[in-house]
């Protein structure tokens, strides 16, 4: 059975294993350096602005990873999504329960709409936030390089989190999901 808990410093080290244990490509497009147990422990320490959630097993192995990091500024109603799912999790609905997770925390923090940057090419993460509402606002062509050195598009799509729900309440679905108003 899986869990999503919010990140502490009991999952410091199965966070830092988790990501090491991630394939090359995959660590390739997340911007901090992942296997740097100094990082994952000044996320565990908590930022104002940041939330982060790990899925564990019974074992407390790490196996995904969500992040809601609010925008700065005259964008403070807008936050980032980041999620990660280890390959042995992918296609077992992980990945949409910590992306729902994300989502309805964002509207009880009270965020309005919600970003995340995905690959072009890669369709499972792609079909994933599009099935939970997200559209795309933004394709940047040629925006990333691997490690491999090959330019790939980037796309930026957005959910308005505030429309999505109104309209879910509307037609009596909220409560299934856990409608946090």
């Amino acid at each position: 059975m899986t869990t999503v808990v919010p990140l502490t410093d009991a999952h410091c080290d199965a966070l830092v294993r988790f990501f090491a244990e991630l394939p090359e490509g995959d660590r390739t497009f997340i911007r901090e350096d992942v296997t740097d147990p100094d990082v994952v422990r000044g996320w565990a320490a908590g930022s104002p602005g940041v939330d982060r959630w790990v899925a564990v097993d019974d074992g407390d192995r790490v196996l995904g990873y969500v992040a809601v990091l609010r925008l700065p500024g005259w964008s403070d109603h807008v936050g980032e999504v980041r999620l990660v799912v280890a390959p042995a999790g992918r296609g077992s609905g992980l990945g949409g329960e910590l992306a729902r997770h994300a989502t309805v925390h964002a509207l009880e923090a009270g965020l309005t709409k919600l970003v995340v940057e995905v690959v072009a090419d890669q369709g499972a993460a792609l079909a994933l936030f599009t099935g939970l509402g997200f559209t795309g606002e933004a394709l940047l062509v040629d925006h990333i390089r691997g490690r491999d050195g090959q330019l790939r598009d980037l796309m930026v799509l957005a959910h308005h989190v505030g429309d999505t729900w109104a309209g879910m309440r509307a037609v009596g679905l909220t409560e299934a999901l856990g409608d946090p108003s």
